[in-house]
């Protein structure tokens, strides 16, 4: 049995659910989301719960039953508290700045490096002394923040010798001993 799809989502105050067909659309103070879902599946509301059934116990149905109810909780976080990422840029000379929507890295290439970021993502670049220049990433959809975080990672992989690179805030990067450890 699936534990994800049987557990409720309790809808917290300011946030409302609407079930129309298959369509679920959840709207509160931080945006409006929608999501198609698979019309075998049984959504109730109650109160301020919402339960996630499904019709048989095969595969398809037990793999959607979880998924659906992941991606509707999912939804419901997204506009009432939302999602945030720090990401930490390791190396020296290694630079973040933002304007509005566009984020400029300055990664140890020739050149900066500017990225536009969808209008749903707010980003905040923060630079003190003597530590890390950080990138505050913070959206309602958490899918997009994540994939905005990888295509941001991407550009500078942490790597394993030194440790340079681009790494959410307290990622554990595992390190090499390099060339002198294996000379005897």
């Amino acid at each position: 049995m699936s534990r994800i799809g049987k557990a409720p989502i309790e809808i917290p105050a300011g946030v409302t659910v609407k079930v129309d067909n298959n369509v679920v659309t959840v709207k509160g103070p931080k945006g409006e989301f929608s999501q198609t879902v698979n019309p075998d599946l049984d959504i109730k509301i109650e109160g301020n719960i919402l339960t996630i059934s499904r019709p048989s116990d095969n595969r398809e149905h037990r793999a959607q039953h979880g998924l659906y109810r992941a991606l509707i909780n999912n939804m419901v976080v997204g506009v009432s508290t939302g999602y945030r990422k720090e990401m930490e840029l390791v190396g020296v000379g290694y630079r973040a700045a933002s304007n509005g929507q566009v984020l400029e890295l300055s990664l140890g290439f020739s050149h900066a490096i500017y990225i536009q970021l969808p209008k749903e993502v707010k980003v905040e670049a923060k630079t003190e002394r003597n530590k890390n220049p950080l990138i505050i990433l913070e959206s309602g959809d958490k899918q997009l923040l994540g994939q905005v975080c990888a295509k941001i990672r991407s550009l500078r992989k942490p790597e394993p010798y030194k440790g340079k690179g681009i790494k959410f805030v307290g990622e554990v990067i595992r390190r090499k001993s390099g060339k002198s450890a294996g000379a005897k």
